[in-house]
């Protein structure tokens, strides 16, 4: 979601210029949109010209602005559309004052809201709606002989950017071979990597190839400038051959490198919430009606759940899990939405998607609901 506004404060009016950017986006806009606001955006309404006598002669369609009070809002599950209907308050050659109309807020077209008092649920919702497009914040390139994967990976996602390999081996020139191969997976890290946003680089490998890569990409790097002041963000750590990413990212030398990183905090919740579960089950759950259950015994220190479940094509599905998160929030406990594509989010959906890390123990819990 891209924002343009000057200032926003807590309990005072201001308007605030939205340009929704994908789906999720717009069930933000949904929420943030309440009777009495205006909403003000570019839209196209048929225009009826008349002869001097009134007789109609054709029409045509033009592009206007209109400025409307929001009456009532609605959201299209199927298409992420926001419909917003309300009254005219803005003086317009085309439309009367006061004449009823309906917009629709879709992706990539903006449109200015503007309230007579911000609360700091809106603002809050505004903000980390902007700033999870700040992506991921670890980037990981796991190799072996001739093969090399390259992944970013941050809070709600992991992406496999791309995969380098088949690169033809002669033993008459091994250096050469390597050299190119080298080259292939730096020209994928400079193309899928950029500094302003990933905090730390991994790179993982048995033997010494790790290390060797390492020296040729500094090398490589140095005469465009980018790794000056960032060799201490490429870190290196020995592997078994054929590591997958989810075992890459549980070892604990790992997570000691990345500790910082948002990627990290939902790494380690998840693990914690394995290790509980099977040391300690009374204070681990999971399940929609275990998980409720400790929710209203004020009992749950971490929430783990699936953007499936908070992200839900179901608006009635999607206001529960939302509102069980923000409940969680309010009584002081954290809570981690994981992406499905997010290794840990794999994990966590084989377990209906919803779990919770206990304060205290409930070794009845799975008992008490039906």
């Amino acid at each position: 979601m891209k924002l343009f506004a000057k200032q926003i404060d807590v309990n005072q009016p201001g308007t605030v210029k939205i340009t929704p950017e994908e789906p999720d986006d717009l069930w933000v806009v949904y929420n943030l949109i309440s009777p009495g606001d205006v909403v003000v955006t570019e839209t196209t309404r048929k225009v009826t010209h008349t002869t001097a006598s009134g007789k109609a002669k054709g029409s045509t369609r033009v592009r206007i602005k209109l400025e409307i009070k929001i009456i009532h809002v609605d959201y299209e599950k199927d298409s992420s559309i926001v419909r917003v209907k309300g009254k005219n308050v803005s003086e317009n050659e085309h439309v009367v004052m006061g004449a009823f109309h309906t917009l629709e807020l879709e992706q990539n077209k903006p449109f200015d809201l503007r309230k007579k008092v911000w609360d700091s649920n809106s603002i809050d919702a505004l903000r980390e709606s902007r700033d999870k497009s700040s992506g991921a914040d670890l980037a990981v390139i796991l190799m072996q002989q001739n093969l090399a994967r390259v992944y970013l990976v941050g809070a709600k996602v992991t992406k496999l950017c791309e995969n380098v390999g088949d690169v033809s081996s002669t033993n008459n020139n091994k250096k050469k071979d390597s050299n190119k191969f080298f080259e292939n997976v730096s020209c994928a890290f400079t193309k899928h990597v950029n500094f302003d946003a990933v905090r730390c680089v991994v790179i993982g490998s048995p033997g010494s190839m790790k290390d060797d890569f390492r020296s040729y990409l500094l090398e490589k790097l140095k005469t465009k400038r980018i790794v000056e002041g960032n060799k201490s963000r490429i870190l290196v750590v020995g592997t078994a051959k054929n590591v997958s990413l989810r075992d890459f990212l549980k070892d604990s030398a790992v997570m000691n490198l990345i500790k910082d990183t948002k990627a990290a905090m939902e790494i380690r919740a998840f693990n914690e919430f394995s290790d509980m579960l099977t040391r300690n089950s009374d204070k681990a759950c999971y399940g929609p009606r275990s998980v409720e259950r400790a929710r209203d015994l004020n009992a749950i220190e971490t929430l783990l759940i699936t953007d499936d479940l908070v992200k839900s094509v179901e608006i009635e599905t999607r206001q529960k899990y939302m509102e069980l998160v923000r409940s969680v929030k309010n009584v002081g406990g954290k809570a981690f939405v994981y992406s499905s594509k997010h290794v840990s989010g794999e994990q966590l959906a084989t377990l209906t998607g919803i779990a919770a890390i206990l304060r205290f123990p409930l070794p009845d819990i799975d008992d008490t609901v039906v």
